[in-house]
Order: C-alpha cells, then structure tokens, then sequence
C-alpha cells in the first residue's frame, strides 16, 4: 500500500461484513487502544447500517479527560479512498477526529458528534 491512513475501529468497522460492504475487502489491524476516552451505544435507524452491521446499536466514544478511561478496538492500515468509504458508512451522530493512541500512533477514529 504506497499511501495508507490508520483508521482506529472500537466498533462495527471490525466487522467482516461491514468490511466488505465498504472496503471490498478484509481489512488486517492490530490491537490498540484510546486512553482518556469512554465507550457507550447510541441506536442506529439508517437502514443500509443497519444492513451492514446487522446490530441497532453502534458503540461510541466521547471524551473522559480520564486517563483511568480506555476503549479497546483496533487499527487498520487503509487508503485515502478507503477513509471516505467509511465516511460514508458512518451516521450523522459520529465525527472523524485524529487521536493519539495508547501505542503512540495517530489514527483518524469515528467519535460522538
């Protein structure tokens, strides 16, 4: 891959089908985790998501200030046009941010709007 972004998933972006609706393909990640964040769900309505996921309720993450606060997930290697796939998926309650994460890497993450 010659030019890649790290995309942090603590969510349904883990999922195969999910993976495959918006990538076109498997995606491999390594574990990971957001520190000073914490993990709660909010109900998905949007039809196609729902497809994809297969779940009504999505996790989502919001900011603790709380070091003591970690959300595990994972963190895939993608392209530029892979990261507007996953926008695309994602709803209107979940903004893209970069975070640093506990490994030290920067990685964009899908957070509460």
């Amino acid at each position: 891959m010659s030019e890649s972004v790290l995309l942090f998933s603590y969510g349904t972006l883990q999922l195969k089908s999910v993976q495959l609706a918006n990538f076109g393909r498997e995606l491999k990640g390594r574990p990971d985790a957001m520190v000073g964040w914490r993990r709660d769900l909010v109900e998905i309505t949007d039809p196609e998501v729902l497809r994809q996921s297969g779940e009504t309720h999505h996790p989502i993450v919001s900011e603790s200030g709380d070091a003591a606060d970690e959300v595990p997930g994972v963190v895939f290697e993608i392209t530029p046009d892979e990261l507007v796939a996953a926008d695309g998926y994602e709803v209107a309650d979940y903004k893209r941010v970069l975070v640093t994460l506990k490994s030290g890497a920067v990685a964009w993450v899908y957070v509460k709007a």
